[in-house]
């Protein structure tokens, strides 16, 4: 059995046996430091795929109106110092490691490291709750090719896909909760409720679980606010106008409702990402709030969960369930615990990814 994946199609999608860790290995997207690494790093994400030079400066500009960095970097280095307390309080008191795909610390550069710190085996956690080629796929091969590139790199197992955890599930809709809470209790009740992830091609969303995950999820956050109906739409697509993504995009749907139901308030929820990154700042916090303030439309934006002690504490249980012989896994709805082994044709790739960004994370 692969540590990335399935190796046959009868392969088992859940690892029973119990295992010992050397290292925890947070792995993510990456972003630039600052203003000289926008284009070096939008040059590594689209590496091969031969993106327009104007829409990596269009892409680019975003970076530049947050003086170059992304938000990315420090909040990922925020998780880690979050999960290192829940660690040493609670156990298991592993170190922590950080690697990128796109960005510094590169993830080979990381697993040198571990190599040369003697970490023989260790558990991945990537900054994604959803299941899709970009979010989970990617990674693993990612993590493949650093790995035959560094000789005697550890073994790695990743995490399961955690969309429907409580650890996240619960956060979002305390977040979601508090949102609702700014509009007065006469207008509550009709306030919509508004979903948002990173758009996808329709081919790579058919060759994953990706839209069923974030329906299931914003139904468990919908319900845990007391909500029958919500509405799950897009954001940060790009790519040539012919080939079809998922819609609708979060911009035309606002101006949508406003224009056809009259809709004034709205809370939106970024289930897609985890953490405060670009997509979350630029496409949501400046695009769509540019939006509503055009069309006189009261919009509020839900927190991601960052470092919220529940989220880190479900790290740490997602790791226990690793080292545990048959364990526990816990899932919220009907769905149940999302796959620990990725079987052979999970998330296939259909077609080219986004061009930026932290996508999923």
């Amino acid at each position: 059995m692969t540590i990335y994946g399935a190796t046959s199609a009868d392969a088992p999608k859940f690892d029973q046996a119990a295992h010992d860790y050397d290292a925890v290995l947070i792995m993510s997207f990456g972003g630039p430091d600052g203003p000289d690494d926008v284009v070096p790093f939008l040059e590594n994400v689209t590496r091969g795929r031969g993106i327009p030079r104007e829409r990596l400066a269009e892409v680019g500009e975003h970076y530049y109106q947050f003086g170059g960095v992304s938000p990315i970097n420090e909040q990922n280095l925020a998780l880690i110092a979050a999960l290192e307390a829940e660690l040493k309080e609670h156990g298991p008191d592993l170190p922590i490691y950080y690697g990128n795909r796109n960005w510094h610390p590169y993830i080979e550069d990381t697993l040198r490291q571990m190599r040369d710190d003697g970490v023989k085996r260790a558990i991945t956690f990537v900054t994604s709750a959803i299941s899709s080629y970009s979010g989970c796929r990617q990674y693993r091969e990612d993590l493949i090719e650093a790995s035959e590139a560094v000789e005697g790199a550890p073994v790695l197992d990743k995490l399961r896909t955690f969309y429907n955890h409580p650890g996240f599930i619960e956060p979002v809709i305390e977040h979601t909760q508090e949102a609702l809470e700014q509009f007065a209790p006469d207008v509550r009740d009709s306030v919509r409720l508004v979903f948002t992830a990173h758009s996808v091609p329709l081919g790579m969303a058919k060759n994953s679980d990706y839209e069923a995950q974030l329906h299931e999820a914003s139904r468990l956050v919908a319900q845990g606010v007391g909500r029958d109906s919500y509405s799950l739409v897009y954001q940060s697509r790009s790519g040539p106008p012919q080939m079809p993504w998922l819609e609708p995009d979060i911009c035309d749907y606002l101006r949508e409702i406003k224009a056809s139901e009259g809709i004034e308030n709205v809370v939106m929820v970024p289930i897609g990402f985890i953490s405060d990154h670009m997509e979350v700042l630029f496409d949501l916090d400046t695009e769509a709030m540019a939006v509503a303030e055009e069309i006189g439309m009261k919009l509020v934006r839900v927190a991601t969960v960052g470092t919220h002690p529940k989220f880190i504490s479900m790290i740490r249980e997602l790791i226990l369930e690793r080292m545990t012989e048959n364990p526990v896994r816990r899932a919220l709805g009907n769905c149940g615990p999302n796959h620990d082994i990725c079987p052979l044709d999970c998330c296939l790739k259909g077609s080219r990814p986004k061009v930026h960004a932290e996508a999923n994370s």
